[in-house]
């Protein structure tokens, strides 16, 4: 098992980040959380989780061991495919799902896409006791490295990088403005989810 990947990122592209390894290039599948603190030529530590299927070799990548943890976890339900784990995590950090689960809150796992109503009930017993009580002590997801540009500007490449249209990142960084303002130091992983959120609602 590749338990993790370290290196500068070589290239970012819509849900895949290339990182330079002892001079190959890993392509990663990575959670919009950790892309949006990516930038091409510095340096990054990915926690990484390798899916192996009979006809390919898929390596997803995580801004945190307790990330990738939850991931396996999501992807062993039946019916849950590493696409649809990270979706979940795409939408919710870690303890946002675990309370979520803990509360049967239905209406956070409909919003992600992929997961109706009946699917969302049926995954509230799968994973009741499997990811365990939200940690609490554990800090929000941040970005993993810094860079120079304002929050919005991480944002708004993210959501564009993600596969929206420029007007729909736009629409999405003024919806989540507020957000930002009332932080001194603005998450861009967690406004990323809350735009992420309200995108697909608006859908």
């Amino acid at each position: 098992m590749i338990a993790f990947v370290q290196g500068p990122v070589a290239a970012i592209a819509a849900g895949v980040a290339v990182i330079e390894v002892g001079g190959v290039g890993m392509a990663v599948q990575c959670t919009p959380n950790t892309l949006a603190g990516l930038r091409p030529g510095e340096p990054v530590r990915l926690a990484t989780s390798l899916v192996v299927r009979e006809d390919s070799l898929t390596l997803f990548g995580f801004a945190d061991d307790d990330e990738r943890a939850v991931f396996e976890i999501l992807q062993a339900a039946p019916g849950v495919g590493p696409k649809l784990a990270q979706a979940i995590l795409g939408v919710h950090s870690p303890d946002e799902l675990r309370a979520a689960v803990a509360a049967g809150n239905e209406k956070a796992l409909v919003a992600v896409p992929g997961i109706g109503k009946a699917k969302a009930a049926k995954l509230l017993l799968e994973y009741k006791d499997k990811l365990g009580a939200p940690h609490g002590a554990v800090p929000a997801q941040k970005p993993i490295a810094a860079g120079p540009a304002p929050w919005s500007e991480q944002l708004h490449s993210a959501l564009t990088g993600l596969g929206y249209a420029p007007r729909e990142a736009d629409e999405a960084v003024v919806a989540v403005t507020p957000e930002a303002e009332a932080q001194q130091s603005p998450d861009v992983g967690a406004l990323l989810r809350l735009a992420l959120r309200g995108l697909n609602r608006s859908r």
